[in-house]
């Protein structure tokens, strides 16, 4: 099932980790006018712009996210947010072309190394409602923890 022009469903619902233990990641109605209106908003714009885009992940379904240690109030629970990445773009340009083009929830650059432009990934959330906060974040391991710190880190 296409989404947009150049997303399908199968790409936002994808998960080894699903697979792995056998996880439904099904999304619901809600969740997949969710996802439609994310890759409009956010996906395909990149794409328009940038290239290929790579979902690393989309929906998670509640077991699925706590499968994989996820926030419990995780926009990818509710279809809203993809983490990705475009290997044309280093993921902190990526991310500041999102933030000065696109209406978006909230921003992260998660897990990017200096010097290394591909490190990491970009994720972004999308709340149809139009209450987008515009929340920009860095996430940094510290130790065994992950520290989010406002505005771009890099």
């Amino acid at each position: 099932m296409k989404l947009s022009k150049n997303f399908s469903l199968s790409e936002l619902i994808k998960s080894p980790t699903a697979d792995r233990y056998d996880i439904s990641n099904a999304p619901s109605m809600e969740h997949l006018v969710n996802l439609t209106v994310l890759t409009h908003k956010i996906l395909q714009p990149c794409r328009d712009k940038f290239g290929v885009v790579t979902v690393n992940s989309g929906y998670r379904s509640p077991a699925l996210n706590t499968k994989v240690g996820g926030s419990k109030t995780s926009q990818h629970c509710n279809g809203e947010a993809a983490d990705f990445e475009c290997f044309t773009i280093p993921n902190p340009d990526l991310a500041k072309w999102i933030s000065k083009n696109l209406e978006f929830d909230q921003l992260i650059l998660e897990f990017y190394k200096q010097g290394d432009p591909h490190s990491g990934w970009v994720h972004c959330s999308h709340r149809k409602d139009g209450s987008n906060r515009k929340k920009i974040m860095t996430a940094l391991k510290q130790g065994k923890r992950t520290v989010y710190k406002e505005g771009f880190i890099v």
